[in-house]
């Protein structure tokens, strides 16, 4: 049996160095269509000035996008020293999005990105936009198969286990593909990248309008970063709703912690603004509700009922008791491939296998599985609430903080002639963390909320990590945080440096504060 400790210390360092990781991602999803943006209207107008903004954020962009890179290559390999049942389980199905991302995206991107910072004197005007766009759909490109990845994980269609290969096999590529927990996943993330990507300029923009400095390229950043931002925010709000759909559909016990509903309620189900919960008694002391509005999003219906915690823990514990059929009936397999009363059995049980296999985490033969064993592999189907539940609150409130900040920033834009008041732009410099604790707490709820599995329903995570010692996991874990420690600073590092320097950092002789290293470029 796997050591409870061994399983913690890989879910830890797999958490962070993913969290880590996820501090870059959404900038760079945010600001390359930002980039493509303004280059168009430079090559429309003919006005330098939008080419020096391309210029400018894409030096920034181009920053960021190096150490994200950098910190996303160990991530792959983790999946073959950390976790390598899981690797060998699903590695057919799972693989296959990943390798498509590495063979189509990464090579365009990584190829258009080079071509964007030193293709500025050797291509036209329209080579060169045409160089932007490519670099943009490749990065978006990146995100959608590595989410198809993440999204089968949450909803595993298109496979079914073999037993004859001991394996997760692909039945249906298509399916993993067009998984509608992945499509909504996709478009949910990439405009949270789009808004984080736009609360970064506008912010920066804010702090030159604050200090009177460079105004007419930051006023022209601002008004562009205030209305792809507001479109961006109304997106995630609105695809928020469809991934709320999706996880009431795949994922009842994701949906149910979420909102702390112990009891299964009275379809249209409210949903719960505030509670107070206790997870003892597995009640809410008190709670605050907005009547209907949870069984409106997450069934589209007014007469489909929402399970609540203790329905769907009963439920699973009913699973349990049949996964040990199937489980039992997949070791006599194991012995004789050509059991055919095993062979019956099994095929009766499987979709109950991953279940039984729960019982793995307590007892090596799932026969000798008492009640009370099987009552704690019941509990084990339901992460803890309280995270859960807070976790996405905060989330939601600070994306309609956002929204409120896009919505005013551009209004005052609308108004040419007008200077954003002092304390609009105070506002939109402060809120510039806000995007990223948002992403954070994102993946947080999706992969928190997924446990006790990796595969949803299908391999739990007890069973997934490799035989590795304790205390190579320590030192390995410490080696990463240091590192990607060390990464951040050198990111908040030079991103501040040359946010204070300004377009100056250019040398084309047009702006405050030009370096003494600089030359003017060609403009």
């Amino acid at each position: 049996m796997i050591s409870e400790q061994l399983v913690n210390l890989s879910r830890l360092q797999f958490a962070a160095t993913a969290l880590y990781h996820f501090l870059f991602v959404p900038l760079t999803l945010g600001m390359v269509w930002m980039l493509v943006i303004m280059e168009s209207v430079y090559v429309m107008t003919g006005n330098v000035v939008w080419k020096d903004m391309t210029r400018f954020w894409g030096k920034l962009f181009g920053i960021n996008f190096a150490l994200g890179v950098t910190t996303g290559i160990t991530l792959e390999f983790q999946f073959g020293t950390n976790w390598a049942y899981y690797s060998h389980y699903v590695g057919d199905i799972f693989g296959a999005p990943l390798a498509i991302e590495g063979l189509m995206a990464f090579f365009l991107e990584s190829t258009m990105i080079g071509l964007f910072f030193f293709g500025w004197d050797r291509l036209s005007k329209t080579q060169h936009l045409m160089v932007s766009t490519l670099m943009a759909v490749g990065t978006n490109l990146s995100a959608l198969w590595i989410l198809i990845a993440n999204g089968w994980m949450q909803n595993p269609v298109g496979a079914e286990f073999s037993y004859q290969t001991m394996r997760m096999e692909m039945t249906n590529f298509w399916a993993v593909v067009f998984n509608p927990d992945a499509q909504a996943k996709f478009v949910h993330t990439v405009s949270a990248g789009y808004v984080t990507g736009a609360m970064f300029v506008l912010s920066i923009s804010s702090w030159y309008l604050l200090k009177k400095r460079d105004v007419e390229f930051a006023r022209r950043s601002f008004r562009v970063a205030a209305a792809f931002g507001l479109a961006s925010v109304c997106s995630v709000i609105v695809l928020g709703d469809e991934s709320g759909y999706t996880v009431g559909e795949a994922q009842q016990t994701k949906m149910a912690a979420l909102e702390a509903m112990w009891d299964t309620k009275p379809a249209p189900a409210p949903l719960t603004l505030v509670a107070s919960i206790n997870e003892a008694e597995q009640k809410n002391n008190w709670e605050i509700e907005i009547p209907w509005l949870m069984g409106l999003i997450g069934t589209r219906s007014v007469s489909k009922e929402i399970p609540g915690i203790l329905d769907i823990k009963a439920r699973n514990r009913e699973r349990i008791v049949q996964g040990i059929l199937a489980v039992n009936a997949l070791e006599a397999l194991r012995a004789h491939r050509d059991d055919a009363a095993a062979k019956e059995q099994f095929e009766k049980h499987k979709a109950d296998l991953g279940f039984g296999l729960l019982l793995k985490k307590y007892v090596v033969d799932v026969n000798q599985a008492t009640p009370e064993i099987i009552d704690k592999a019941m509990n084990d189907t339901v992460p803890r609430v309280t995270p859960m539940f807070w976790s996405f609150r905060i989330m939601v409130g600070l994306g309609f903080a956002m929204l409120a900040l896009f919505a005013l920033t551009f209004w005052s834009t609308l108004k040419t002639t007008v200077q954003p008041r002092p304390w609009l732009l105070r506002w939109a410099l402060w809120m510039l963390p806000a995007p990223w604790i948002s992403c954070e707490l994102g993946w947080f709820v999706a992969e928190y909320g997924r446990q006790p599995w990796t595969i949803y329903g299908v391999l739990p995570t007890h069973l997934s990590v490799s035989t590795l010692s304790v205390n190579s996991l320590y030192g390995s874990l410490a080696g990463f945080v240091g590192f990607y420690t060390v990464l951040l600073m050198v990111e908040m590092f030079l991103m501040l440096k040359f946010a204070r320097i300004g377009p100056g950092s250019l040398g084309t002789g047009r702006y405050e504060r030009e370096t003494a290293h600089t030359t003017p470029a060609h403009a």
